[in-house]
């Protein structure tokens, strides 16, 4: 999210296109998108987890829901409001981004014995902008083990650099290594090497680019792409990012993009074999261009494989019938004959 993303065999316990005669959003088949209720909105870039018998999801702080937004289900259709999970933006983030108002995009996943919650604080369409990572040992605000510590800085940025420090997505590769993918407009994608230990940059770790777009490639005319999430499946490491505009309600042109790489550092192409270093990326979910589907712009996507071996993508669309709200979706992901994901159309 420039402005205001869990596949857990990925995630430390922790999306398209079926072939050249279909459409790339619209499969022939009923929607797939879950039936919602309860706390759905506001809802900007979610991720989705699972605690014992309990989905919780956390997203941007908005509208008096600061400093991030959560919420709780049992079944991933009627959702409650949960406290953020953290009470405030933490003060050596304010120092580093003066006039942050809420935290953006977070992610999570269970790694080790305790949660780790990615979280980024910037300011809309600017560069100075930082990561942080807070951990807890449950995410049930009834326990009493019950309590969330921040750790402080995992990267950050400043105007001139080849990155936006924003949009964090945890991933592990099939040996172990962690990562962190992030990156928002300016150099594209990014994607850094963790310390285990700490769960914030090795020590010599410099972010390198994975996925980008050139000036004039994307709606607006600049290089509209960021909210990266990578995901392991089929002997294939799948990246999905978003592409175009976020955060102007039903007029949104966000949507999703997905490329594959045998490792996780890449190189990512597409399903036309063009790299994504160089602009490519397979069409995942869009909404209609003619403005006929209620739920616009889906974008920043998060998923989910659950117990009983069903895949879920989790994302934000922006509500026609709601005055464009960004509203939770929650959908079945499913895997085509020649090993690519797939989604039904976006519909209510």
């Amino acid at each position: 999210m420039r402005g205001l993303r869990r596949f857990r065999s990925l995630r430390g316990a922790r999306p398209l296109f079926l072939g050249a005669a279909l459409s790339a959003v619209a499969v022939g088949a009923a929607a797939q998108h879950l039936a919602l209720s309860g706390d759905m909105a506001p809802a900007h870039d979610p991720v989705l987890i699972r605690e014992g018998q309990d989905y919780y999801v956390y997203s941007t702080g908005q509208r008096g829901r600061v400093p991030l937004v959560a919420r709780r289900s049992r079944d991933l259709r009627h959702w409650t409001a949960l406290p953020s999970p953290l009470g405030a933006i933490p003060d050596w983030a304010l120092v580093a981004v003066p006039g942050a108002r809420e935290m953006w995009a977070p992610d999570i996943a269970r790694v080790g014995d305790r949660y780790r919650l990615y979280y980024s604080v910037s300011r809309f369409g600017q560069q100075r902008s930082v990561i942080g990572l807070a951990t807890a040992a449950t995410l049930d605000p009834a326990s009493p083990a019950y309590g969330w510590r921040d750790e402080g800085l995992v990267v950050a940025s400043q105007a001139g650099d080849p990155y936006n420090a924003i949009d964090p997505a945890f991933a592990r590769d099939r040996q172990g290594g962690e990562w962190l993918a992030f990156g928002s407009f300016w150099g594209g994608i990014q994607l850094v090497r963790l310390d285990p230990r700490t769960g914030k940059a090795a020590p010599g770790a410099v972010p390198q680019p994975i996925a980008r777009r050139g000036p004039g490639e994307g709606d607006g005319g600049a290089n509209p792409i960021e909210a990266p999430f990578i995901i392991d499946h089929g002997g294939w490491y799948w990246l999905i990012v978003s592409f175009d505009l976020c955060c102007r309600g039903t007029k949104s042109s966000y949507h999703l993009t997905v490329g594959r790489a045998r490792s996780i550092v890449g190189p990512y192409v597409d399903r036309a074999g063009r790299p994504m270093l160089d602009g490519g990326g397979t069409v995942l979910l869009q909404a209609d261009a003619a403005g006929r589907d209620r739920f616009r712009g889906p974008g920043h996507a998060g998923i989910l494989q659950d117990r009983d071996g069903r895949d879920y993508l989790i994302h934000h669309a922006y509500d026609a019938a709601a005055n464009g709200t960004p509203t939770l979706r929650i959908a079945r992901l499913r895997w085509d004959a020649a090993g690519w994901p797939f989604v039904g159309k976006e519909n209510p």
